[in-house]
């Protein structure tokens, strides 16, 4: 061992040493005297201890602050799956409901399209369901891929049958609609050969409408176009189909023929050139006068130049006028239908004989009777098809 090395151990003896001097403490009781030695060796095993129990007692310390530090870690990371399974339970509930609502959304929609099928050409040959609900053709398919009502819910296989439904149900819509519009087009143009306008007619019409506002209650939002092109085109045909059957089409009374007829001709009075707002049918006194089409009596009584009148508002301006009654079958007030008695034919005021003089007017002017009186089968059969449907309708309600 070199010398410096013997230095430095014996220096370090010496501070152990002079740090852990050996110690007596006296104790005296009385007159008696003890006294304990505490040795070096004591002395460091004692602070040796103490130091092992400071130093264990900071890893202690340590482990619990790391295990604190974990809990809260594992305590944050379960809040967080607790957040997700909420959303995740969230988005389940979202889905149901909207797909209770598009359920809903359907329901709606078929009770309105069955409705609508009722109201315009009855339930004959089973419900309309049965023909709109059922195996999709593969242009039905091709829509329910394409169609936008999946945006609603989303894209999920528990959806498709009921996006069939609704793409079948779309696809009937718009087929009926374009049966519909081809109808009212044959009674729009049954109405030109009449010579009316039935755009003219349809501004003219009376519509009193009115009510409380109630949203369309099938739909969350605007509805289907399908839908509102068929309900547009059942309103258009309804109108031009009630306008067609008011038309005065049917012979005023059996006379086989006339004796004068509408426009300017010779006064039989006087001679001179006069205008004739209608036609004469010539029979027998007391012979049954016809209403012309149905409507409602709104005259009953004389005018100057016609004697006994009886005058029928068919709707949408038209009015037809029976004049040189001698009697009287119907009252003010009352709805007659096409073919009904509502007087007998007479010779009462300016008039030369028995005859009828029937006038058709529309807005209160007097038109020519002769185009109501001679229109073509096709146009009586267009006719006759729509009288046949409101009087369908009329027994069903």
């Amino acid at each position: 061992m070199s010398q410096r090395s013997k230095k430095e151990k014996l220096s370090f003896r010496e501070r152990l040493a002079a740090f852990c001097p050996e110690r007596e403490i006296f104790l005296r009781s009385g007159s008696r005297v003890k006294f304990i030695r505490i040795t070096r060796r004591a002395q460091l095993c004692t602070a040796g201890a103490l130091s092992a129990m400071l130093v264990g007692w900071g890893a202690l310390t340590v482990t619990m602050v790391a295990g604190s530090a974990a809990v809260a870690h594992d305590r944050a990371a379960l809040a967080e799956q607790g957040k997700a399974v909420a959303s995740k339970a969230s988005k389940v509930e979202h889905y149901r409901k909207s797909v209770e609502e598009l359920t809903q959304d359907l329901e709606e929609r078929q009770d309105f399209m069955d409705d609508l099928y009722r109201t315009h050409f009855g339930a004959e040959g089973g419900s309309l369901s049965d023909r709109v609900i059922g195996s999709p053709d593969a242009e039905t398919k091709k829509n329910a891929q394409s169609d936008d009502t999946g945006a609603k819910i989303g894209v999920a296989p528990e959806t498709a049958p009921l996006m069939k439904v609704d793409a079948r149900q779309r696809r009937f819509a718009l087929f009926l609609a374009t049966a519909v519009e081809r109808r009212a087009d044959k009674a729009a143009a049954a109405i030109r050969s009449f010579g009316l306008n039935p755009d003219s007619l349809s501004r003219s019409a009376a519509r009193a409408q009115g009510g409380p506002f109630v949203p369309w209650p099938g739909e969350r939002k605007d509805m289907p176009k399908e839908l509102a092109r068929l309900t547009s085109a059942l309103s258009r045909m309804e109108f031009l189909e009630s306008s067609l059957i008011a038309i005065p089409s049917g012979k005023p009374t059996a006379a086989p023929m006339e004796t004068s007829s509408y426009g300017y001709r010779r006064d039989p009075f006087n001679g001179r050139a006069a205008f004739h707002a209608g036609m004469d049918f010539p029979g027998r006194h007391g012979q049954p006068i016809l209403a012309a089409a149905g409507g409602k009596v709104v005259y009953v009584g004389q005018r100057q130049g016609y004697g006994n009148v009886v005058e029928i508002q068919h709707g949408n301006g038209l009015m037809t006028r029976y004049a040189h009654l001698s009697g009287f079958s119907s009252r003010v007030g009352q709805a007659v239908a096409r073919g009904d008695a509502i007087g007998r034919m007479g010779s009462t005021g300016r008039s030369t004989g028995t005859h009828l003089h029937f006038e058709v007017r529309l807005d209160g002017q007097p038109i020519n009777p002769r185009r109501f009186l001679e229109a073509r089968q096709d146009v009586l059969q267009v006719q006759q098809i729509a009288k046949a449907r409101f009087a369908g309708i009329g027994n069903r309600g």
